[in-house]
């Protein structure tokens, strides 16, 4: 699969995309894509599904919940050393 093939519009504006793109983005006949402008570069990508949106939720939930324990043991650590906080 190469970076740039090129491909001839149709009368009505279609094109047909690259076999190797669509197996590699798994792109299928009724897929929607989103196409728009970045800067003067067309782009086609895939669309944000539910399920993507859920997935990243989950892993961001899981590293602030590793964060949060790491910090935890951080702060009972420096409690021992250092006695609690003055009361100023």
């Amino acid at each position: 699969m190469s970076e740039g093939e090129r491909r001839t519009v149709g009368e009505r504006g279609q094109i047909t995309l690259p076999k190797g793109f669509r197996e590699a983005y798994n792109i299928r006949g009724g897929d929607e894509v989103v196409v728009r402008d970045d800067d003067g570069r067309l782009v086609i990508e895939k669309p944000v599904t539910r399920e993507d949106l859920a997935k990243g939720y989950r892993q961001r939930a899981e590293r602030d919940a590793a964060l949060a324990d790491e910090f935890n043991g951080v702060s009972t650590e420096a409690n021992e050393e250092l006695g609690d906080a003055p009361d100023w």
